[in-house]
Order: C-alpha cells, then structure tokens, then sequence
C-alpha cells in the first residue's frame, strides 16, 4: 500500500560554503535545493509512497533545476505551476563544535511569495488523496501564501483529507504576533500538529516549565503539557514533539513523544554526530506521516519518524535520501555503523 500525500511549499537553492568554511572567507558555494515541504515529499516519495509536491517555480533554468532534483526523486510534480521571476536562496553557513549554524534568506518576491488566489484549484489536487502537509514556513513567506495556506487546510478537510502541519516558527519571516494570528486558525483545520518547545513559545506562548533547550538535558514531563496544551488550542487529534538536546553544534541528543489525546508514546534517544541537521524535522514529520498513512501502531510511529530524522542528520544536504528498509534496520538496533559488504 502507498500513501498519495500532497505538501505545498517553496523549494529553494541552497548555497553553502564547503569544509566548515564562514561565509566571509569562502570563495566558492556547494550547490542543492531544499525547503520544509518539498523534504517532506523527497522523504515520501523514497519511503515508497506516492508524494506530490504543489509550489510555483519560475521558468528558468534555476526553476528547471528544482523541478528535475524533485523529479529525479520521484515526487510528482503534476500540480506545481510556473510563473514569477526568481527562486528563493538561502545560504547556509555549517557550524562545529561551539560555532551554531547560521542562514541567511534570500527569498523576497520568490515566485511562490507571488502565488495569488485562483492559481490552483485545491479540490482537484485533493481529489483521491489521503494526506495533506503543510508547515510555518508556507505561511510565513508572504500575505498571499498565508492566504493560500489557510485556504488549502480548508479545502483538505472539506475533502476528507487528514492535515498535518509542522509549525516550523522562522522569526526571519515574521512576527510571532502575526504567526499566532494566522497559525491560530490554520491549526483549526489540522490532525496532526508536529512541533518541539521553541515553535509552541514561539507561535502560542507555550512553555514546558523551566527546561532549557541550551542545557543539554531535557524534562520529558514538561513536554507531555505542551503535548497538551497544542492539542486544547487546536482541533488536532495527534500532537508530536521533537526533543533536540543541543550539546554542540556537532554533537545533539535525538528523540521525540507522541500524543494521541490519552496515551504518551516516547522513543529511544540517539546520540548524533552532525553532519548536517537541516532537514532534521522534515524528516521526521515525513517518518511520521509514512508510519501514520499505513496503519502503523503509535510506539512504531515515534520510533520510525525519530530513527529517519536521526539518519537524515548523517547527510549533506536538505534531504533525506534513505529506504524504508534503512530505517527500520535502525529502529531494531543496527546503529553500529558498520560497512555493509
């Protein structure tokens, strides 16, 4: 069985520096496309489900150049649309050690920052799905996509979809006044909410008691309330949340609750030596819809979507380029990382 889950998004070109190097001192840039739903689908899509990708790309090579990296990967692009003048950038500066990663965006008047009303007809794109995607970025990048964003979980729901939304909060977008305000309704139309401590403050003022993300060390009690707390705010029916214990920039503790509305599902922990955390949470929002669209129990679930994310954090780039088969030997305890002959 496959899952035919839709994300709405913005792809973007990512321009890193190599070997560590700070933006100030490189002279040359590694080049990749990446964005929170458009991982989400790449995810999917390599997990065996059948994953569309709905954005707005210019018609350029830029454009031409995102469209066959999300193809190449399987996802289906039959309602993304061309149109605009540019795609968006970041450029990402890699931490180590004490040194946190940095980004900067690049992505004003983005094709997709342009997207206006009547541009895609969502009950045909719904039509015969399963799940819908969406996170806080979407909304974030401009008043039309906020616009489309909240018009998209609509027609979801009216649709008989199930919605899950990441919340994704970007303080580089916008204000965490206008991120309560637009995503206080699109959370209204949502299943399945995933989050961790610094989106729910962030976005609704949610705090878990005196933990400190920059400690190292976590309280896990303190997270089943804002489990609690998003799913009474919300109509949402399952609420997860990551826990990222940050000991450097290289190295971060991995693990994740699940909520069902009556029962606390927590997952094993993995230490992670980092190689590059972007995607981090795309990957386990796309661990956690494959596991949710097939019927899986809860503990599963929670254990999938945190051993995809923590394998993702092993690779360069937005995406995460692995099997279900891969996920699963990590789930049952193969974590050794041995050559494989």
């Amino acid at each position: 069985m496959t899952g035919k889950i839709v994300t709405f998004g913005e792809i973007m070109l990512r321009l890193a520096p190599f070997n560590f190097e700070r933006i100030v001192q490189t002279n040359q840039f590694q080049v990749s496309y990446g964005g929170g739903e458009a991982n989400v689908a790449v995810s999917l899509a390599l997990l065996g489900n059948e994953s569309y990708f709905v954005t707005r790309l210019p018609d350029n090579p830029l454009g031409e150049a995102a469209w066959k990296t999300l193809c190449g990967y399987k996802v289906k692009m039959d309602y993304a649309i061309r149109g605009g003048n540019r795609i968006g950038i970041y450029f990402l500066e890699h931490g180590a050690s004490i040194r946190p990663s940095k980004i900067i965006y690049d992505r004003s008047h983005s094709a997709i920052a342009e997207i206006q009303s009547g541009m895609l007809d969502w009950a045909t794109i719904f039509k015969e799905k399963e799940w819908f995607h969406i996170t806080g970025i979407t909304p974030a990048i401009s008043e039309s996509t906020a616009k489309e964003s909240l018009e998209a979980v609509k027609v979801a729901k009216k649709s008989g979809l199930t919605v899950s939304c990441d919340l994704n909060f970007r303080k580089k977008l916008w204000t965490r006044e206008r991120a309560r305000e637009v995503m206080s309704e699109i959370v209204q139309y949502v299943d399945i909410i995933i989050s961790n401590e610094e989106d729910a403050f962030d976005i609704f003022g949610i705090k878990a008691g005196d933990s400190d993300v920059y400690a190292g060390k976590l309280d896990i009690d303190k997270y089943k309330s804002v489990a609690e707390q998003l799913m009474a705010i919300s109509n949402a029916k399952k609420v997860a949340i990551t826990l990222r214990e940050s000991i450097s920039a290289s190295d971060n503790n991995w693990s994740a609750i699940l909520y069902d509305g009556t029962d606390f599902y927590q997952s094993r922990k993995y230490s992670i030596h980092l190689v590059d955390r972007v995607g981090g949470g795309d990957s386990f929002g796309a661990g956690l819809i494959h596991g949710l669209v097939h019927g899986w129990d809860m503990p599963k679930v929670v254990e999938f979507a945190v051993a995809a994310s923590a394998l993702k954090q092993t690779i360069p780039g937005d995406m995460n380029l692995v099997k279900e088969d891969e996920v699963l030997a990590i789930v049952k305890g193969d974590i050794s990382g041995r050559v494989q002959r």
